[in-house]
């Protein structure tokens, strides 16, 4: 391969720019050079030439970054100064949104019965002056659940320092409670009525004339004032305040039949020692009584051979069994008692009231009594 020709050249003594070693003038600043390189007439433009300053790429980005930042600074605190500056506008980041996977959900638990539990009896120290019945009394129990939890005998002998099994109450529900009218207002529910309504030129005496009763009870029964009536007016005739026909005494209307007594102490199955010289009953009140009405209490000794009863009429809501209803010898005994309301009907030969049960007896409860020893016979 040919070697290649080496070019002559020349350097142009004004900028220094190469040229061709026959060229006359410099194609770059325009000087006119003589055949042995000198310069014959230098351009004007180079009479007084800038020095050229000569930079590096990264300082020049460097002071472009530089000025740059200088002048948006400048701008920044010119528009602070007026107030032209707009707080910027906070743009809500998009959250992304979770797809919930499926979960399969179990099947519920087949129910199944649980029993209840039975409660459990708690111990209790007999302490001295204890009885049955106080311990039965204070723990809302029965005498008889006592007794058979515990083994004892029917006369529910303890002793100071025995341990009791004391069984817990059974829950019961509370009956609802009903409600008792007044005498007045019973008396006239149970009245027998009738309307009547009132027609051009009736008066109120041909109206209680027709039906053969007073007019103070019309009046009474309608809230009248006078006697005025007036036409198209519905009257209430009581006819269970009829008049008697000559010669016979009118029956009243009997009220309805009261609720049964509500027993309150002693507690069913209560015992009573040798320190008891009596037993006090008592029952809730049924309502307000009538003059004609009392309680009829009943106490029965069941243990007697024969059978000993007491049969009395109270007005009271309560009732002392005496001392001489006690029985003798140590060996207590049963005793059952209820409540009833009654009303007098009548008197008999002897002049003694005759009661009528006027309303539904009480439970029949029981309670024990231990007897008194009989004093010793003086010795003459």
């Amino acid at each position: 391969m040919d070697e290649k020709k080496e070019i002559a050249t020349k350097t142009c003594p004004v900028c220094g720019a190469r040229l061709d070693v026959n060229a006359t003038r410099c194609h770059v600043c325009g000087a006119v050079l003589t055949p042995d390189g000198q310069v014959s007439t230098p351009p004007a433009m180079h009479k007084s030439r800038i020095p050229a300053i000569t930079l590096s790429l990264p300082l020049a980005l460097g002071l472009l970054a530089f000025f740059v930042a200088l002048g948006a600074g400048m701008v920044y605190l010119a528009l602070q100064k007026t107030n032209r500056i707009a707080a910027p506008t906070q743009i809500p980041t998009a959250t992304a949104t979770l797809t919930p996977t499926p979960t399969v959900t179990p099947l519920p638990p087949t129910p199944t019965d649980t029993p209840r539990p039975t409660p459990t009896p708690f111990t209790y120290i007999v302490k001295q002056g204890d009885n049955c019945g106080k311990i039965a009394l204070a723990f809302h129990t029965s005498i008889q659940s006592i007794i058979l939890q515990n083994n004892l005998s029917s006369s529910c002998t303890l002793r100071v320092g025995q341990r009791l099994l004391i069984p817990q109450p059974t829950p019961t529900a509370t009956p609802t409670p009903k409600a008792t009218l007044s005498p007045a207002e019973a008396t006239r529910q149970a009245c027998q009525k009738t309307t009547y309504t009132v027609k051009a030129n009736d008066t109120l005496s041909g109206i209680a004339a027709a039906y053969n009763v007073p007019i103070d009870a019309i009046r009474t029964y309608n809230g009248l004032v006078g006697n005025t009536v007036l036409a198209g007016e519905t009257l209430v005739i009581p006819l269970c305040m009829r008049n008697a026909p000559p010669g016979q005494t009118p029956t009243p209307t009997p009220p309805p039949p009261y609720p049964a007594p509500s027993l309150l102490i002693p507690v069913n199955g209560a015992v009573f020692t040798l320190a008891d010289n009596t037993v006090a009953l008592q029952w809730a009140s049924v309502g307000e009584l009538r003059d004609n009405e009392a309680y009829k209490v009943v106490v029965e000794d069941l243990t007697a051979d024969r059978g000993r009863k007491i049969v009395d009429y109270v007005t009271d809501t309560k009732f002392v069994v005496p001392s001489s209803f006690r029985p003798q010898g140590t060996k207590p005994h049963i005793f059952q008692w209820w409540v009833v309301t009654v009303r007098r009907v009548g008197t008999d030969e002897d002049g003694k009231p005759i009661w009528k049960e006027a309303g539904a007896p009480s439970e029949k409860r029981v309670f024990s009594w231990s007897g008194a020893v009989a004093p010793p016979t003086p010795t003459p």
